[in-house]
């Protein structure tokens, strides 16, 4: 690449060639159509020929208006490509995007507008020059378009060289021109548009050669290939269409796409975080790039950019400071910056929104962009994915499962560079401290990884990232100075767009600037606010109404409070406002005017349902059918400042009427077969999604109408008693609708989410006095759902087929729904009543040796002589993770007592401690000469005691790993080890047919108990400490005082070995778990 020089005369030449890594000055670049014989050419300033074409004028203008704007150097695509050197020439052209994206300045001239051409206005014109401006032949060339869309900066002149605006402020005419969307003009990365749709902007472009079609976009689709001038256009655009191909499907074909990546990755998708970066830009008027470039320039940023060490970058700053729109602007720039080796993964946090308002969502947003950059990681998720479906990323433990799967992605030798970006970590409603948490520990984990997050200045969040090791903090109003100029640009910017849209005088314009730069408080969000209601305000009114707007967030939400307390219906705005304040994610008109009552007539004029949403005060945004809070500091404005006016009877009455209001609305459109479906295998994935079928009023009403009920029910709600009462109106719901609202759930692909509702729902109803029935109902419900889940999943009819025909003869369900089940099938002889068996979890591949419970009850542990130990979600049956790390077979497993932590001991001779979320292995204890036989936490989890085949028992500091005490005395095997509640002792059996009872601190051994005739397999302390049951191959229970170590009594006449099994507690004391396992010798 050469460059342009001036000189302080005014005279320029060319620079040097750069290559390599040579440092490139800042500089201009000029667009411009060519004229045929008057551009002047690389030859002619190398022979000082050229200036008598009328280029030169050109060239000229693009060096003055450089020195304008600080710069020496420029670059003219006539003159500084010597297109003599087909190498040269090349290069040039696949590097063209590159050179225009690198400017700091694109000057486009148009020599076809001119400002002294003054004609009158039409009505659609704003400026004299419009009109030509609208028909450029500029706009229809195909070199142009890279153009346009690869600079940062974009300014237009006339043939003058007047300034005639920006690609900013022009945005609407240049898309009304091209056909070019806002995002793609506003800075959003390519990459982020389908391959048809960059190609849609092309239609109708125009090049003087036909390959240079093909050519021109080389840059857009980030394609290098050799130029074939002769080869014609069709064979050019085959070549690059062949080449998009490769690139965008090659490294999914090597890593063989099948049906199950595609279902994989389908399940993980909960939002695309790309399409949530441009709604949020289009939502806020679009993204400026002056509002964010002081950051680039920031010496924090640039030592997290530039410090290998530097992983974890925190910008932090109070609401509306412009957090978000400032990481928009970074995602751009790191992405126009980025090698090929590296990617980047972003997700944007919205409270309001249950899809982006959670620590899962997080995760499965992450995820979802890095296997789009690199295919190969998916199959750290198809690992547990193929087990679980798509269960693994909707039941409780998502959590679980998706944090072991980042962190296995995060260790992954073959990650690219990978820089992770989360927006609003305070708008994580749902496990935002172990999201911290997460992060704080990968930011440590690779050095391939880095991240950027940003939040309000909350002390839990900054406490929390407070312990990660090399991090930096960027606080906005630490660098107060940068943002109030950032604002100031923004306030230009927005003025600018209200004087084309209300034409405004200089007078009306200047007033405008001057009350929002003294009343900003350097808040991008006032400044919006404001903006938004000038928009809807007459010219000749605004200098009257602009004292109006007062400074301040809370003042200006109070004011919108004050202007909706004055409307006519000032009732339903408020009603309006309460139900966007409490649902769980965003709705849809649809949604709104079924849960709305006054606005149900109105459920086929979604236009005026949009009009009454748009009057709330500038409360309330609509984008694509969806109704959002403006900001997240709306709703809480609301919800604290204005709790009173907008909750007059409190919140729990707005769930009550959303509840009651979704049951009319089910029990009204709920039916057998709502889509026409007919077949009863008919898969849901091929169901279109009509947008005015009948769940497009009911689909938030079925996912969490339970949610609601258990958000307003409360022991001193009169209403919500007759409501869960037998033959209330959950009951009669149940016995009507029930089927028919599984065929909904598997519509609206919330089946995972039916599951939770009805087990929230049993817990709700359950001990009612006044509900026997409908307890009985509930239970037999949720074991339906359950057993049902998946069927009814993979095909909604199967609801009234498989599902009816497979429960118990006495199902209440079934019995229920009887009329629903098909006449053609000859049914199944099944069983009476539902089996005590909740499920079966299958998955290892050799015998299971030893099960847990977690002390919270969502997991399971299970250790096999597979090796491997697996966890397991305890309500849905779903496998969350194998741990994978011992070299033989696992014979024991025990979960701390905060549920924090596994062990797992082996016939390798080795304790292993695992980090039970994530499933990271924390630790491995070495120390013991033979296989580890059982395992015991202390129950403060400091501690950890592990029996041996070496006759050996030792103590185990839980966090360091460090070997406390070893425990000596026995002459066999150790098979078990129980901790006191109290902590105090450890008891410990043994093949010797002893049990031995140690002081837990000191090591010594206070008793040693005899009796039993062969080998001693299970200990349990009562809950008091005060007694110890031990268990034995010769078929007894024998009771101890665990003070005096006397026998209290035998229980004789068990039937079968007695093992390990986990014991839990009762209210009555203690029982103690039995089972039965193959016995197993010491010898391999």
């Amino acid at each position: 690449m050469r460059l342009l020089l001036r000189s302080n005369t005014g005279e320029f030449c060319l620079t040097k060639e750069f290559i390599g890594h040579d440092i490139i000055p800042p500089y201009a670049i000029l667009s411009h159509t060519w004229s045929e014989g008057e551009e002047v050419t690389f030859k002619d300033l190398i022979e000082g020929t050229g200036k008598d074409k009328a280029g030169y004028e050109k060239i000229q203008f693009c060096g003055q208006q450089a020195e304008r704007d600080g710069l020496q150097y420029f670059w003219v695509d006539t003159c500084c490509i010597n297109k003599s050197n087909q190498v040269v020439l090349q290069d040039a052209i696949n590097s063209m995007f590159r050179w225009y994206q690198n400017a700091k300045e694109c000057y486009v001239y148009l020599s076809d507008v001119s400002t002294a051409k003054r004609k009158v206005s039409s009505n659609s014109s704003k400026f004299p020059w419009e009109p030509a401006f609208r028909v450029s032949r500029w706009f229809s060339r195909g070199w142009t378009l890279q153009e346009l869309l690869a600079p940062r900066s974009v300014q237009f002149f006339s043939c003058e060289g007047n300034h005639l605006g920006d690609k900013t402020t022009l945005v609407q005419q240049i898309y009304e021109i091209t056909g070019i969307t806002f995002p793609a003009l506003q800075g959003t990365p390519l990459c982020d548009f389908s391959i048809e749709e960059r190609f849609s902007w092309t239609k109708d472009r125009q090049t003087t050669y036909k390959e240079d079609r093909a050519y021109s976009l080389l840059g857009m689709f980030d394609i290098c290939m050799p130029l074939l001038y002769g080869e014609g256009e069709e064979k050019a655009f085959r070549r690059l269409r062949k080449k998009i191909t490769r690139l965008s499907n090659g490294v999914q074909q090597e890593q063989g796409l099948n049906k199950e990546y595609q279902e994989c990755i389908k399940h993980l998708r909960l939002t695309d975080p790309r399409d949530d970066k441009k709604r949020i830009e289009e939502t806020k008027g679009g993204l400026l790039e002056d509002s964010y470039r002081w950051i680039l320039e920031n010496s924090d940023f640039q030592r997290w950019r530039d410090d290998e060490q530097s992983r974890l970058l925190w910008i932090k700053g109070d609401p509306g400071k412009g957090k978000t729109m400032l990481l928009c602007g970074i995602v751009n720039e790191l992405s126009k910056s980025m090698t090929k080796t590296d990617q980047l993964s972003y997700f944007f946090c919205q409270a309001t929104d249950s899809r982006t308002n959670s620590a899962t969502a997080v995760l499965r947003g992450l995820l979802y962009l890095l296997v789009k950059h690199q295919p190969s990681i998916v199959s750290h998720i198809r690992k547990k994915h193929d087990d679980a479906g798509k269960a693994l990323f909707e039941d409780v433990n998502a959590w679980v499962a998706l944090s072991e799967v980042f962190t296995d992605v995060v260790r992954d030798p073959s990650l690219k560079g990978t820089c992770l970006i989360v927006d609003a970590l305070d708008e994580c409603v749902t496990g935002l401290p172990k999201l911290l948490d997460f992060i704080v520990q990968t930011s440590c984990v690779s050095a391939r990884v880095k991240w950027i997050v940003s939040s309000r200045n909350w002390p839990n969040i900054e406490e929390r990232l407070e312990r990660a090791g090399q991090k930096v903090k960027l606080s906005l109003e630490l660098n107060a100075a940068s943002v109030s100029t950032a604002v100031q640009f923004y306030i230009r910017h927005r003025v600018a767009q209200l004087a084309l849209d209300k034409n405004y005088r200089e007078k009306e314009k200047g007033a405008v600037v001057a009350h929002l730069t003294s009343n900003a408080n350097d808040t991008f969000l006032w400044v919006a606010l404001v903006c938004q209601d000038l928009s809807n305000i007459p010219r000749w009114k605004v200098l009257a109404k602009l004292e109006a707007f007062p400074p301040g967030l809370d003042a200006l939400y109070n004011r919108m409070m004050q202007h909706i307390s004055s409307s006519d219906d000032v009732d339903l705005y408020k009603r309006i406002l309460a139900l966007i304040a409490i649902v769980y994610r965003p709705v849809t008109l649809n949604e709104l005017t079924s849960l709305c009552e006054p606005l149900e007539d109105m459920a086929d004029d979604l236009a005026s349902v949009q009009q009454i949403a748009g009057l709330c005060g500038s409360f309330l945004t609509i984008r694509s059918g969806m109704v959002y809070f403006v900001h997240q500091s709306a709703k809480d404005f609301l919800c604290t400042k204005a709790v009173n006016d907008i909750f007059p009877s409190g919140i729990k009455e707005v769930h009550r009427a959303i509840f009651l209001r979704s049951l009319q609305v089910m029990s009204k459109t709920l039916q057998r077969d709502m889509y026409g479906l007919r077949a009863l295998g008919y898969p849901s994935d091929q169901v279109e999604e009509l947008d005015l079928d009948l769940l497009a009023s009911s689909c938030y009403s079925c996912i969490y109408w339970i949610d609601h009920l258990c958000d307003w029910s409360s022991s001193s709600s009169a209403n919500s008693s007759v409501d869960l009462q037998d033959g209330g109106a959950v009951h009669e719901f149940l016995r009507e609708k029930y089927l028919y609202w599984l065929e909904a759930l598997s519509l609206c692909k919330s089946m995972p989410k039916g599951v939770i509702s009805m087990a929230k729902l049993e817990a709700l109803v359950e001990g009612r006095v006044d509900a026997t029935n409908l307890i009985r109902l509930v239970r037999d419900a949720r074991r339906f759902i359950m057993s049902h889940k998946w069927a009814i999943e993979q095909s909604p009819l199967q609801a009234y087929a498989s599902a009816i025909l497979f429960s118990p003869i006495q199902s209440l369900i079934r019995s229920l729904f009887k009329r629903e089940e098909p006449g053609f099938i000859i049914k199944p002889a099944m069983q009476e009543i539902w089996s005590a068996c909740l499920s079966t979890l299958e998955g290892h591949s050799s015998y299971v040796s030893s099960v847990a419970f977690s002390p919270d009850s969502t997991r399971l542990a299970s250790g096999s002589w597979d090796k491997t130990v697996k966890i397991w979600d305890a309500s849905s049956g779903a496998c969350l993770s194998t741990l994978e790390g011992h070299s033989s077979d696992v014979s024991s497993v025990a979960f701390s007592p905060d549920s924090t932590r596994l062990a797992s001991g082996s016939w390798d001779n080795t304790v292993k401690i695992w980090d039970a979320s994530s499933g990271a292995c924390l630790s491995t204890l070495e120390g013991h000469s033979s296989y580890v036989s059982s395992l015991a936490f202390s129950p403060d989890s400091t501690r950890l005691a592990s029996g041996s085949g070496d006759k050996t028992v030792k103590i185990w500091d839980a966090s360091s790993g460090a070997c406390l005490p070893t425990l000596e005395g026995h002459s066999s095997n150790v098979s078990s080890v129980a901790f006191s509640p109290d902590s105090t002792r450890l008891a410990s059996g043994s093949g010797d047919k002893t049990v031995k009872i140690w002081d837990a601190s000191s090591g010594a051994c206070l008793s040693t108990l005899e009796g039993h005739s062969s080998n001693v397999s299970s200990l349990a302390f009562s809950p008091d400490s005060t007694r110890l049951a031990s268990g034995s191959g010769d078929k007894t229970v024998k009771i101890w005082d665990a003070s005096s170590g006397a026998c209290l009594s035998t229980l004789e006449a068990i039937a079968a070995t007695s093992a390990q099994s986990p014991s839990r507690p009762t209210r009555h004391g203690w029982r103690l778990g039995l089972g039965i396992r193959p016995l197993r010798s010491g010898m391999r």
